[in-house]
């Protein structure tokens, strides 16, 4: 029997010629990520083992972005705490204000991860790098630190389910709707612990985006990982943004698969995860009069150049409801600045919008834009459990950036097609 994508990546950084699901392995890691929030406990564990270097300072990424800029006086000696150890240790990949990001964004951006790499990273969402053709996964702080101290890190080796994409998606579609549609389709724990492997003809059409998007919240369906062919967009992505050799790996013909789906692209509507989990869809045509307080654009599932264009193409020229707070977050700051001079902030601030310096804060509801008792938000991030972006009475309905911008319109959950 062959192996899928991810086996074949798994396989080759074990040292191995084959491997086979279900099967522990010992893999050499090519990035190990953390960020404010899960780096210093990392770091503490690490100090346990009672080392003074990291396996490789090039092959560490420490990003804070969760709490940044500094919300109160504990995030800020929390990213003091980590400053100094990548001083200390000589990280050369640590990014905070002025050059930080959000972290799923950025290290792609940096040309830090490439094809066929595997990464680790103290952040669920680490999966995103899926869409480089790379096995990408989430760990837990412990396994962070024995990933810096070795340079490994041990995997159980995931079954796999096939989505064979075909057929095209239809104007103010993305990525984002895809991924919803699939949850809703499968379940968060659909993919329990299973490698999602994106393929079909219409994988060709969608771009570097809406492939980040979706790799990215493969965590929500339960998903081990998400990960994508390589073809020519991702060449081109990662020759415009890394110098890095990289390795390209395809699954075998008769690689084994405990579930394929088949999925048209241009039968998928704008959709929306109701609360409190991203399995709760519905497309935004059955959505029904669902009055909103707040929008966020942005987070590590969209806030990247294309979503921050889309918002744009539906606030020009229209302004945010009276009712409605709208927050606008580009991912990085290439993004940031790419943004302003498209001319994208002035739409939206002359539409009434808040423009953000990159964070993660109103996603975990860490700030910059926390709701109230009895608030509704519309936000592009990849979370909706109870309480996720304040006060546990508070609800956040997920959609694309497409959706979200529309709804700040008309203070209710809208397709761009209501304008």
């Amino acid at each position: 029997m062959g192996m899928t994508m991810t086996q074949k990546i798994l396989a080759d950084h074990a040292g191995l010629k084959s491997v086979k699901s279900g099967q522990l392995i010992m893999a050499k890691l090519d990035m190990v990520l953390g960020n404010d929030i899960t780096t210093p406990v990392a770091i503490k564990e690490f100090r346990k083992i009672g080392l003074n270097k990291v396996f490789d300072v090039n092959k560490i990424s420490i990003v804070p972005d969760h709490f940044t800029p500094n919300k109160d006086i504990k995030s800020a000696e929390q990213v003091k705490f980590i400053r100094e150890f990548a001083r200390e240790m000589g990280i050369v990949n640590f990014f905070e204000i002025g050059q930080m990001g959000v972290e799923h964004a950025l290290l792609p951006e940096k040309g830090l991860v490439v094809c066929g790499d595997v990464v680790i990273g103290a952040d669920s969402h680490t999966c995103t790098y899926g869409a480089l053709g790379a096995f990408s996964t989430g760990i837990g702080s412990t396994d962070m630190a024995a990933g810096m101290a070795t340079g490994e890190a041990w995997f159980k080796v995931p079954k796999a389910i096939k989505f064979v994409l075909e057929g095209k998606l239809s104007k103010w579609v993305s990525g984002k709707d895809v991924i919803l549609h699939i949850i809703g389709m499968i379940g968060v724990d659909g993919a329990l612990y299973k490698s999602m492997e994106f393929t079909g003809g219409g994988v060709a059409g969608l771009s570097m985006d809406d492939r980040f998007s979706m790799a990215n919240m493969a965590i929500e369906a339960g998903g081990k990982n998400g990960i994508f062919p390589v073809d020519e967009k991702t060449i081109e992505y990662v020759k415009e943004h890394s110098t890095r050799e990289f390795k390209i790996y395809e699954a075998d013909e008769d690689a084994e698969y405990c579930e394929v789906y088949e999925i048209d692209l241009s039968k998928i509507k704008p959709t929306v995860a109701f609360p409190h989990l991203p399995e709760n869809t519905k497309t935004v045509d059955k959505a029904g009069t669902v009055k909103i307080h707040q929008v966020v654009i942005g987070s590590c599932t969209n806030g990247r150049i294309e979503d921050m264009r889309s918002a744009a193409q539906i606030l020009k020229g229209r302004k945010v409801h009276p009712d409605v707070r709208c927050i606008i977050i580009p991912a990085t700051q290439k993004i940031w600045k790419q943004s302003m001079n498209e001319g994208l902030f002035d739409i939206f601030i002359e539409a009434g919008a808040a423009v953000s310096t990159p964070t993660c804060g109103p996603c975990l509801g860490g700030h910059m834009g926390i709701l109230a008792k009895g608030e509704r938000a519309v936000a592009t991030t990849n979370r909706n459990f109870v309480g996720r972006m304040g006060h546990p009475e508070s609800e956040v309905y997920l959609a694309g950036p497409a959706v979200a911008a529309a709804s700040a319109v008309t203070g209710r959950i809208s397709s761009p097609e209501d304008l």
